[in-house]
């Protein structure tokens, strides 16, 4: 198999090589004299393996973002991370977001629908997408594991997991506030203060963010904006030190947006010429006939839409920590509790009428969870053992009123008005896991461990799919639950110089999937095994390191989700993929002051059989562009298709320059590129659902005072003001299979000034 690719992994194995031998040379020739010395790289601790260690000494492909690059011109969100992160791929789909991971991610549009990486705050879980996309203030560092995590985190981690990891109380009194202004007139107000309450073993911590933007767009008929944002969050935390062996922390958090965010814009037809789009049957336009009509190239950040996009959204959690260690034993226990509402609406036929296009979407969560992690440690054994609750229960609600839909089957207009499209319901969830993993240390060079967990998980759907305009009002009421092992197996190695070398065998389960309100078959579990080898190192000093990963995943029963030839949301189990691939990932301190990182990733993810119907089917040369399923003449094969959301090639690289300013401080000059392959946003790998290869460029000056006080940052992100599509569906066939979708931001900049105590 890897020979089909040898190409591409000769220049992948080139590039990689390149990149450790230029790093190599460089530090050779630029090893400053003892007198000259210089810091070695910092040592960062991660926890998202569940125990504490630097990323040096952890054996898995692991990243980690800390405070200084978080935040107003750095990593703002989400989505931010893939320009610094090996294998990340993100965008959102109206507001609920899709993050993939080496190939792996959410493909599913359907209500109900759970991601494929395990995304977590302070260890406890934030179970719906849609309410990841807060942002990020106030934290210590955000931690990235890619590859399966089925052993320490069960359900959902198939293609990784994300840890925002906040900032904790202190002893001392501290603090900070951050003000920035930029383009689209936006405001961004961020603080946080904390210290001791009285004595050294109670201390607190409060944080808040508000943030206000106008819009990236406008819809060309009502004026309103796009895309922009009024959002405002809090978050407090209290830490008890009852003991010398025992912490408590209490973290309660509220997040509130109402806006016009997360809009539907626009990207063209597939398989329905504009002219013949069904709005037209009411003297509609679309945005292309708008710019058309002025002779102008469509501007996609603007929408022409008789509906504003919508959106509203809430949250609030608690999550309480309870820490205790006493000589060789340690236990630690996660409690959680969260509740989440939105409210979206946006414009399914993308024109300036009415065409059964109001699309209404309703989501409520209440999540509690419960883990206890045990860990015991000698000179040679750490056994860690762990057992797990989840429960969730899910309304949601996508109402979409068939307003004008009788013109469509040439009845009067109105024969529908008092008709809807409409998905509702509720879906329970109670997951149950438990696993035991063990390390020994074979010798002082090398260590082994295994373990293994039990998942058990049971979905309950009650509620109603029903479509007037096809006759169809039907009970939704459902119940499976599903069971699994997710075995570990790893290997270490440490040389005499340092050099650390690994290799695992994984299993990754995420559960099935009851969607809510769906005439939707029960959809099963996927799994996926990866077989992944890597390497970690220091060297001149620790003034260099590199990481490497090679990874090989055996994907089955993949759970895809598309809009099916009767207009209806549809998700099935595709046969299965398989995906190998390589991560390299270097920091180096060239010289006194200057700063390099860099990260190159070769990914092939392709289905091995998937059989599925196609909207084009008979538009194109009288015919399909696909094979012919062998055991169903009606579908087409797909296999060897690209998975979607993933990039066969991307490369990142930042080069950061301090400028010492004497008794009045620093400044820290910083340039940074990230270049993506080209991906596909569905299974068929069309032309009308890609986004082309491109390369983002971000630039920032910072000013820091010599006392660490005062702060100033410059900031551009997007520097060539690149129009990138960050996710594209083919919407239902009653609307003519137009593509609609999100867009990443546009040239934004700003001036950020801060002042810490």
């Amino acid at each position: 198999m890897l020979a089909i690719e040898s190409g591409k992994i000769s220049y992948t194995a080139m590039l990689v090589a390149m990149l450790a031998s230029a790093s190599a040379h460089g530090q050779e020739a630029a090893a400053p004299q003892a007198e000259e010395a210089y810091d070695a790289l910092p040592n960062i601790v991660v926890t998202a393996t569940k125990r504490a260690d630097t990323i040096l000494n952890t054996p898995a492909a692991i990243s980690a973002i800390t405070a200084d690059a978080l935040g107003a011109g750095g990593i703002q969100d989400i989505g931010d991370l893939q320009a610094s992160v090996p294998n990340l791929s993100v965008g959102d789909q109206f507001g609920v977001n899709r993050t993939f991971i080496r190939g792996i991610g959410m493909t599913s549009i359907d209500l109900g629908a759970d991601g494929a990486v395990a995304f977590l705050q302070d260890g406890a879980m934030i179970a719906r997408p849609s309410a990841q996309l807060a942002g990020f203030y106030d934290l210590a560092q955000v931690e990235v594991l890619r590859g399966p995590q089925g052993t320490i985190y069960g359900r959902g981690a198939t293609a990784g997991a994300i840890n925002m990891v906040t900032k904790k109380p202190t002893p001392e009194f501290e603090g900070y506030v951050r003000a920035t202004y930029g383009n689209y007139d936006a405001m961004s107000l961020e603080a946080a203060v904390g210290g001791p309450l009285g004595n050294d073993r109670l201390m607190f911590r409060v944080a808040g963010k508000l943030d206000k933007r106008d819009g990236y767009g406008k819809n060309l008929v009502t004026g309103n904006d796009v895309d922009d944002r009024d959002a405002q969050a809090v978050r407090g935390s209290l830490l008890f030190e009852a003991s010398d062996d025992l912490q408590i922390t209490l973290v309660g958090d509220y997040f509130h947006e109402d806006d016009n965010n997360y809009a539907f814009h626009y990207f063209g037809t597939t398989v329905v010429p504009e002219d013949s789009l069904a709005h037209n049957l009411l003297g509609g336009q679309t945005i292309f006939d708008y710019y058309a009509a002025r002779g102008e190239k469509a501007d996609l950040r603007n929408i022409y839409s008789d509906e504003d996009a919508i959106n509203r959204r809430h949250g609030e959690g608690i999550t309480a920590l309870v820490d205790w260690s006493h000589d060789a034993w340690a236990l630690k226990s996660v409690t959680a509790y969260r509740n989440f509402k939105r409210f979206n609406r946006d414009d399914l036929d993308v024109s300036d009428v009415w065409m059964f296009g109001q699309n209404n979407y309703d989501e409520k969560s209440k999540t509690f969870s419960q883990e206890f992690t045990l860990t015991y440690t000698s000179d040679s054994w750490e056994v860690m053992a762990g057992a797990m609750y989840f429960h969730e229960k899910l309304f949601g609600s996508v109402q979409v009123p068939t307003v004008n839909l009788g013109l469509v089957f040439g009845l009067p207009a109105d024969t529908f008005d008092d008709g809807y499209y409409w998905q509702n319901g509720t879906v329970k969830t109670n997951a149950y896991g438990t696993f035991l993993q063990a390390s020994y240390d074979v010798t002082s060079k090398l260590r082994v461990t295994a373990g293994a967990r039990y998942n058990y998980e049971k979905k309950s759907g009650v509620g109603t799919f029903q479509f007037d305009a096809l006759g169809i009002t039907i009970p939704t009421d459902k119940s499976e639950g599903w069971g699994a092992v997710t075995p570990k197996l790893l290997v270490e190695y440490r040389t005499d110089g340092g050099v650390l070398f690994y290799g695992t065998v994984t299993r990754g389960f995420k559960s099935g999937v009851i969607n809510v309100g769906s005439q939707n078959d029960v959809i099963d579990p996927e799994f996926v095994w990866n077989y992944e080898a890597g390497f970690k190192t220091k060297a001149f000093d620790d003034r260099v390191s590199l990481n490497a990963a090679a990874f090989y995943y055996d994907y089955k029963d993949l759970q895809v989700g598309f809009v099916n030839e009767n207009s209806i949301v549809e998700t099935i189990n595709a046969a299965s993929a398989r995906n190998y691939g390589l991560e390299v990932e270097l920091q180096a301190k060239i010289a006194r002051g200057l700063n390099f990182d860099a990260f190159a990733t070769y990914l092939n993810a392709k289905f091995k059989s998937f059989c599925t119907g196609y909207y084009r089917d008979g538009m194109e040369d009288g015919g399909t562009v696909y094979g012919r399923c062998p055991t169903n003449s009606a579908l087409v094969s797909l296999k060897g298709n690209q998975l979607p959301n993933a990039p066969e090639f991307s490369f990142g690289a930042g080069l950061t320059y301090t400028v010492p300013l004497g008794d009045a401080g620093d400044l820290d000059l910083r340039a940074e590129m990230n270049w993506q392959d080209r991906v596909y946003f569905t299974e068929f790998n069309n032309q009308d659902a890609t986004q082309a290869a491109y390369a983002l460029v971000n630039l920032s000056a910072s000013f820091k005072s010599v006392d660490e006080h005062w702060s100033a940052t410059a900031w551009v992100r997007n520097l060539t003001d690149k129009e990138i599509i960050a996710n594209n569906i083919v919407s239902a066939p009653l609307y003519g299979s137009v593509r609609v979708g999100s867009l990443m931001p546009p040239r934004t900049y700003g001036l950020t000034i801060g002042y810490s105590f």
